[in-house]
């Protein structure tokens, strides 16, 4: 199994930031020690070009995160300053979920070990997301005419309001998210399906309603690849999530989506998405946890 990973490009960020940024160092250097996936292949991903963020992304909002140029209530919203190095470890995570999605079109399943970027709209960045890296992966594969239609399963605790935004009209990518209804962001996008659950949902009341959005996607789509984000955050133990799942519950979701997908030969591309327990070894189990399962799957 191919692991993409971004972790060498490290945001300048002052010691009491909230962004674990440490988690993808961790979940790398796991992988590579476990021994419980056998002969991983870690590759470092090419920078996704000007011409690929351009299919998503605008050519002024482009140029102003290139040049720094973003303003006071950009950066707010962001949650991130700006730095050379914010642009390139962004350009590299979409590069990431590109090749991931390359390879999981030959090999049936491959992973970023990083992100998930859904917040990031075609002109304005939110929510510690630069540029949308699951639409720029998937207009990319559509351009270069290896697939037409794409799916988008979001798993992240937050919605995906800036990929909802982005494909809106594009009947080729269908978005579907399950979060939490109260959290971040407010108001929310309408994505193809949204699953808003209430504050506190466990285990079994949200396998029950992802169950139910994977049954309607594929009675409604029929997807070449997916792209699934498969965030940590609804952790109970997350202190940005607002959702209760234990560990056990986060394997089988996991489980539930990827065997969604290999029982209809669907290929899929995994982003890690949010994560942000204080103890940051519990996001990394939770991370951990999502590409075992994956290589279990898909025999890698």
């Amino acid at each position: 199994m191919r692991f993409y990973y971004t972790d060498e490009f490290v945001l300048p960020l002052p010691p009491t930031h909230r962004f674990p940024m440490q988690k993808y160092t961790l979940l790398r250097e796991r992988i590579m020690t476990s021994g419980v996936i056998t002969h991983p292949q870690l590759i470092r991903p090419a920078a996704a070009t000007d011409e690929q963020l351009l299919r998503v992304h605008s050519p002024e909002y482009l140029r102003r995160v290139v040049t720094g140029e973003l303003t006071e209530r950009d950066l707010r919203r962001l949650g991130f300053p700006w730095s050379p190095e914010l642009v390139e470890r962004s350009r590299r995570s979409s590069g990431a979920t590109i090749e991931a999605s390359r390879a999981a079109l030959s090999e049936g399943c491959a992973v970023n070990l990083a992100g998930g970027t859904h917040h990031a709209y075609r002109d304005r960045c939110e929510g510690f997301c630069l540029f949308n890296d699951s639409v720029v992966a998937a207009r990319e594969l559509q351009a270069s005419g290896l697939v037409s239609n794409v799916l988008v399963i979001d798993c992240d605790v937050h919605q995906g309001n800036g990929t909802a935004s982005l494909v809106r009209d594009d009947p080729t990518i269908y978005a579907f998210s399950i979060h939490s209804e109260r959290n971040y962001p407010q108001p929310k996008e309408v994505s193809d399906l949204d699953i808003g659950l209430p504050d506190g949902t466990e285990d079994a009341e949200y396998l029950a309603a992802l169950q139910y959005g994977l049954k309607t996607i594929f009675r409604e789509f029929a997807p070449d690849m997916a792209i699934y984000l498969a965030g940590a955050d609804p952790y109970h133990g997350d202190r940005l999530g607002r959702l209760a799942l234990s560990l056990d519950g986060l394997g089988q979701r996991d489980r539930m989506v990827l065997e969604a997908c290999r029982e209809r030969s669907v290929p899929v591309a995994i982003s890690m998405a949010g994560g942000y327990c204080p103890d940051i070894s519990q996001i990394v189990d939770c991370h951990f946890q999502t590409v075992t399962i994956a290589s279990q799957l898909f025999g890698c």
